[in-house]
């Protein structure tokens, strides 16, 4: 019997070279109506090809969907009073996934590079594939409840502000219940600083704490793709990365992005991964560091 895990690698694209790597994150960009290349394509990249897609408050573990509220509750109230700028349950979200409080959003970008740099930025993890996940959001979205579906189309855009979701949906409870079937959300957070600029960031978020992506995903292949990149090829994109100037010291802007760019960048090469550090290295696109 195929598990879910091996209908996922199956669905993966493996690539050899650089060039087939460009050419696999930057397929389906030509629009012709406009006569432009624009992707609908957001991406998540991994260090491992076997990592699931499974959000920071899964990672808890236990009952976790049961501390959700709890969680939010209490990071409004130890907040600061001016951490947001309007009192909207989708900015107190992204503001907490930004700095780490486990919660059901997913960090992606639209940027295929930064992708990129988060599939190969650990160097504990050069002896496995890496991934790139490739989620066509503008289809994605074309799944959405009429409610949200229509407040994209009046505002003639593809993905959601906090102000659109909050139209649809003011609380978490209303988000959850405005289907009977499992839906994903893409949402562009506020520019809080200059990490989530630079990382071109956005997040995804599913009508159900209790909802895997992984599962949701493998319901709807049409909709994204998986490209594998083999550890034998990492260091070459690595140092292309670096030169590109698509490094720590540019996405984590501030002294620890340098420092971690000048650790790795001197660093003398590939070392055996060490299992505790794993989750510190490997959460995902890193928005939330």
């Amino acid at each position: 019997m195929t598990s879910d895990a091996d209908k996922a690698e199956a669905h993966g694209q493996y690539v050899q070279t650089w060039n087939e790597l460009l050419d696999a994150l930057f397929a389906y960009s030509w629009k012709e109506d406009l006569s432009r290349f624009r992707s609908n394509y957001v991406f998540r990249g991994l260090s491992n090809s076997g990592y699931e897609l499974k959000t920071s408050l899964m990672r808890l573990g236990g009952e976790y969907w049961e501390l959700e509220r709890h969680l939010v509750r209490n990071f409004k109230k130890y907040a600061h009073r001016n951490v947001v700028e309007k009192d909207l349950i989708w900015n107190w979200l992204a503001v907490a996934q930004h700095h780490g409080l486990p919660t059901r959003l997913m960090d992606w970008t639209y940027s295929p590079f930064v992708a990129m740099h988060f599939a190969t930025c650990n160097l504990e993890r050069f002896d496995v594939d890496g991934v790139v996940w490739c989620v066509d959001y503008v289809r994605t979205h074309e799944l959405l409840p009429p409610v949200l579906r229509d407040v994209l189309e009046n505002e003639g855009c593809n993905a959601l502000t906090l102000q659109m979701l909050s139209a649809g949906a003011g609380s978490i409870d209303e988000f959850d219940a405005m289907s009977m079937d499992p839906f994903v959300a893409f949402f562009e957070p506020p520019s809080l600083d200059d990490r989530i600029v630079n990382q071109y960031a956005l997040f995804s978020v599913l009508s159900s704490p209790r909802l895997s992506l992984d599962d949701w995903l493998l319901a709807h292949p049409e909709l994204w793709r998986k490209i594998i990149i083999p550890a034998g090829l990492k260091w070459e994109i690595r140092d292309k990365l670096d030169q590109a100037n698509v490094t720590e010291r540019v996405l984590f802007p501030g002294l620890d992005g340098m420092c971690a760019w000048l650790k790795r960048n001197y660093s003398p090469g590939w070392r055996p991964r060490r299992e505790e550090n794993d989750l510190m290295h490997d959460g995902g696109n890193g928005f939330s560091k």
